[in-house]
């Protein structure tokens, strides 16, 4: 099933909770959920997307929010592991181009995150990828990127589901979560509302999402 802005959110597809009690958007009832979905291998995430969500758990804990956290991968397969997650979880061990940046901003001078992640963390249902994509699987990811594909001229078509299918092709694994929230990349959010439908979905972290907390709140 592919979200739908609007519709009732679908479960996040998670292989394993590393920190925290295991849950889902289906039992998070009557509150607002915001999922901040990173990657370990992914410097913005550390330096932007998960302060965001840590600043808004914080303030608004207590006021029905709940914040859960997926670490997906979409690349670099060898990085975003679960067991690269738990080292994190565990010691604050960062990895990679994340180690990098946060060297690089004196954020963290022995490449530990300089701040305690407090709510639940997850691993993306990884799968490993075998044989070509159905043509099903192929538009529904285009329609989720560009609505009105069906009303485009059949050449434009054929070249943009040549591409798609090269995409998948060249993926080593597909991420359940990341793949049914037809997400662009990381940072990524997802937010629910307290009726359980999905309200909005972004990708890079641009401030707008706390706006977007509080007239839910309203509602």
């Amino acid at each position: 099933m592919i979200a739908q802005i609007g519709q009732k959110a679908p479960n996040l597809g998670v292989s394993k909770w590393v920190q925290g009690m295991p849950t889902n958007i289906d039992q998070e009832k009557d509150k607002i959920v915001l999922v901040e979905v990173f990657q370990v291998n992914c410097p913005g995430c550390f330096l932007y997307g998960i302060p965001e969500a840590i600043n808004i758990y914080n303030k608004y804990k207590d006021s029905g929010v709940r914040v859960l956290g997926i670490a997906t991968a979409f690349e670099d397969f060898d990085k975003n592991t679960v067991e690269n997650l738990e080292l994190l979880v565990k010691t604050g061990e960062t990895v990679g181009e994340t180690r990098k940046a946060l060297a690089q901003y004196g954020k963290s001078p022995d490449g530990k995150i300089p701040y305690k992640i407090p709510f639940p963390l997850g691993m993306d249902m990884l799968v490993k990828e075998s044989g070509a994509p159905s043509i099903e699987k192929m538009t529904a990811f285009i329609k989720s990127q560009i609505p009105d594909f069906d009303e485009q001229p059949e050449d434009y078509k054929k070249q943009i589901l040549a591409r798609v299918e090269q995409y998948f092709k060249s993926k080593e694994y597909s991420a359940e979560t990341f793949d049914k929230f037809s997400l662009r990349g990381t940072p990524s959010t997802i937010l629910v509302d307290r009726k359980g439908i999905l309200r909005d979905v972004s990708f890079g972290q641009m401030g707008h999402i706390e706006p977007m907390i509080q007239e839910l709140l309203n509602e």
